[in-house]
């Protein structure tokens, strides 16, 4: 069910600021996902569960955001959690219903950041400067 969202947010190295506000409200919206998924699986596998956490970790790191966006997608991953450990504090059958929901929309949103456009700065390298003259042949 999470293995789409999970191969979504495989890291890509693409710096935050190249990002448009479209896509940095996009980044938000997917750290509230996890969020919720972080809160839903801890509700039936228990507190040390830390697999949508570490996720959220990795997405960071990968994004490497402003100190803005890093505070939009951390308060948007701590929201999400906290609003679902409320609705649903312990293990009940309604937690996979809810689970199924959330990783739709965590796929609908990698998807929407899979599909964007992100213009990445190409550097040519410099010419070696000490390098000797080519041996001629004689």
């Amino acid at each position: 069910m999470f293995a789409v969202l999970a191969l979504a947010l495989a890291p890509l190295p693409v710096l935050a600021q190249e990002r448009t506000p479209d896509l940095h409200q996009t980044l938000a919206e997917l750290a509230y996902v996890l969020g919720e998924s972080h809160a839903l699986r801890q509700a039936c596998s228990g507190a040390g569960d830390q697999y949508w956490r570490n996720r959220m970790i990795r997405m960071v790191e990968a994004e490497q955001p402003d100190a803005a966006l890093d505070r939009q997608i951390k308060e948007g991953f701590n929201a999400g959690f906290l609003f679902r450990r409320g609705e649903y504090p312990r293990c009940v059958p309604a937690v996979r219903r809810a689970q199924a929901v959330v990783a739709g929309r965590g796929r609908d949103l990698s998807a929407r950041l899979a599909r964007a456009k992100v213009a990445v700065p190409v550097v040519e390298p410099e010419p070696p400067t000490d390098m000797a003259e080519p041996a001629r042949p004689r």
